[in-house]
């Protein structure tokens, strides 16, 4: 009897034991907030051939415009032994407003991934993002100052809005404040190994006060690649954005001209600078979109060659107090001029308040202006958008958001 009840106690301690070393952890965060946007498209054409809408439009948002969208994940740990763990991520964006799932509605559209980490680094497979989300975006306004403060279209991923498929992404330990990685998308293409594949790799420096980062990413047919990932994106047609209709309004104006590109090729860059409460940032991102004529279907302004389109960010954040954070950017972009049909520039000034309440929860008051000029990738005169927002009727648009964000 006595030995029955010793093998008891010993399998239950193996068990328990076996149970010490792995882990599952639920997170995530619930983002909503009150946005306000002085100027919003209902139509892109009318009888007189330009943009209506109204003048004003309140609404509670589902992520445009607040610090960052809703969400929650599942991400594990199993040690394998001899310093290799077995890791997996699952994590889900949904709408605050009505429960429904973002990112095309994929169940879990923003990571899905497994892999194996040791001391010689992390090895993952599934749909997660580029190198530039690893190492340049953290350096960014955007990434801290919400939504408002994207990049048009978010062309550069910044604040990853592009969750890519089939990846295979290496990380490597870091190095006395270095560290690298490298990604590749299989294309899944029967015949063809290069169609649709992007691949990117990047690095970052942390030494005390500075930290830099520089990331590369390449999307053969970025349509589909690179825009086209989510379970409601087209196998055919526009995913880059539209050109809206006398019944909708456009969307992606800046680029969505250049869905025919056969590549997309990116570089972003980023540096901040800490002195006492206060991060000082800059970044750099450029993106060209070569061989525009590569798919005729999609090249609905019949442009040929190649064409670019750079943003320079400044931003300041400083801390008031450990809980009372203020912050502010300014960003110029400029680009996508074809055949010499002119190019469009759009310059925006951000500003946040973010106030801590808690370890888990802030509230936040965030605005943004936006001033566009030139000629977008549509041929039309270019007007405002802000973040994910509604594009404005003219080329200009006011955005205020105040929110509340909480993180479990």
């Amino acid at each position: 009897m006595k030995r029955q009840i010793f093998v008891c106690v010993a399998c239950v301690a193996s068990i328990g034991l076996v149970h010490a070393q792995s882990s599952v952890t639920l997170y995530g965060q619930v983002d909503g907030n009150v946005a306000y946007v002085n100027n919003a498209q209902s139509a892109a054409t009318s009888k007189s051939g330009r943009p209506v809408g109204g003048s004003i439009i309140s609404l509670l948002d589902n992520g445009a415009s607040s610090l960052s969208s809703s969400r929650w994940g599942l991400k594990g740990i199993e040690d394998l032994g001899s310093g290799v763990k077995a890791i997996f991520n699952l994590e889900n964006g949904f709408n605050m407003n009505n429960g429904t799932f973002q990112n095309g509605g994929a169940l879990f559209g923003r990571l899905a991934f497994v892999g194996l980490s040791s001391d010689l680094g992390t090895l993952k497979l599934g749909r997660q993002g580029d190198t530039s989300v690893d190492y340049v975006s953290p350096l960014t306004y955007g990434w801290e100052g919400g939504n408002l403060a994207i990049h048009p279209a978010d062309y550069d991923d910044l604040v990853f809005s592009r969750h890519l498929n089939n990846t295979v992404k290496y990380n490597s330990p870091t190095y006395a404040g270095f560290q690298y990685g490298a990604l590749y998308s299989f294309g899944g293409v029967a015949g063809n190994f290069t169609q649709n594949q992007v691949w990117s790799v990047g690095a970052r420096y942390s030494g005390g006060v500075v930290s830099l980062a520089v990331s590369y990413v390449n999307a053969r047919n970025p349509n589909f690649s690179f825009y086209g990932t989510n379970p409601s994106s087209s196998a055919t047609g526009l995913n880059m954005g539209s050109p809206g209709s006398a019944t909708s309004p456009e969307s992606n104006a800046s680029i969505a001209g250049f869905a025919g590109a056969r590549t997309q090729q990116t570089i972003t860059s980023a540096a901040t600078l800490s002195l006492g409460g206060a991060i000082l940032g800059l970044a750099y991102s450029h993106a060209e979109f070569s061989n525009l004529d590569s798919n005729p279907s999609l090249n609905t302004f019949h442009y040929t060659g190649s064409t670019g389109m750079s943003s320079y960010e400044g931003s300041a954040r400083y801390y008031i107090t450990p809980v009372l954070i203020v912050g502010g950017s300014y960003t110029y972009t400029y680009g996508g001029d074809v055949a010499n049909k002119g190019s469009a520039t759009y310059q925006q000034m951000n500003c946040s308040l973010m106030y801590l309440l808690s370890k888990t929860t802030s509230v936040f008051l965030s605005a943004a202006y936006q001033h566009a000029s030139g000629t977008d990738s549509f041929g039309r005169p270019a007007v405002a958008a802000i973040g994910y927002l509604t594009a404005s009727t003219t080329n200009k648009q006011v955005a205020a958001s105040l929110g509340l964000k909480h993180s479990f």
